[in-house]
């Protein structure tokens, strides 16, 4: 049965404008998961805007699911991975102009790069991730590199603007699924996931982990945490395994 991970880089953002010590994402990423969350994911960005080495941290000694670091492939947060020691690494893009993720990370001639990237992390035994398009050249490449899992980026299906957009976009994906498949690749799904445009995927088998943070956090406002959560999580366990 796929699992619902939560995002609590949102928590981060709304304190960091103000630059002062609430909300605690270590607080939401405690009650994401008393609400049913199977892990937590935190962004460690290299302009530190949202999540902070110390929100990473204390996640990461109080979790009592598994954390999900994503980060970009240098150096530094490699340091901090095998420092911190998380279940999960997930190799993001990272472009500082950027609000939020914009698309996949490109994998095609960085086999070998990304290889030699990941040997320490899965030396110590923290599996991997790849966020990427739903590309075939990007899946194969994917496979290539040796990465566990790829988590699929759903943005652009969740930002069309037209039925007909969506249900291309919506169809990429599922061959997608099905090719990671073919390659033994373990299929997470994520970016701009909600209430509503998720249960496109109710009975699509083979995807183990939706990863949601904006709308869980953006439900909050209205009905609290815990329950944002608790929707979450509800509908994720009447989807197909």
């Amino acid at each position: 049965m796929p699992v619902l991970v939560v995002n609590v880089d949102h928590v981060a953002t709304l304190r960091q404008a103000r630059m002062g010590i609430e909300p605690e994402p270590v607080t939401a990423a405690y009650m994401a998961e008393t609400a049913g969350a199977t892990g937590i994911i935190v962004h460690l960005r290299e302009d530190r805007r949202h999540i902070q080495d110390r929100d990473v941290e204390l996640i990461k000694a109080t979790c009592n699911t598994r954390l999900h670091l994503e980060m970009a492939a240098t150096g530094e947060m490699q340091s901090i991975a095998l420092k911190v020691n998380p279940e999960m690494v997930c190799l993001v893009p990272e472009k500082r102009q950027e609000l939020t993720t914009e698309g996949g990370l490109n994998c095609i001639g960085r086999e070998q790069e990304l290889r030699e990237f990941l040997k320490p992390i899965h030396d110590q035994g923290i599996r991997a991730s790849l966020f990427i398009d739903a590309d075939p050249a990007q899946i194969e490449a994917a496979a290539a590199i040796g990465s566990e899992f790829i988590e699929i980026h759903t943005g652009h299906y969740a930002d069309a603007k037209d039925f007909r957009d969506r249900e291309k976009e919506l169809d990429k994906i599922l061959k997608g699924i099905e090719l990671a498949q073919k390659h033994d690749l373990k299929v997470n799904l994520g970016h701009g996931l909600n209430y509503r445009n998720i249960l496109a995927f109710r009975n699509v088998p083979g995807i183990s982990e939706y990863s949601i943070g904006h709308a869980i956090m953006a439900r909050a406002i209205y009905v609290g945490l815990d329950r944002a959560v608790r929707d979450m999580a509800g509908l994720v366990r009447t989807f197909a395994d």
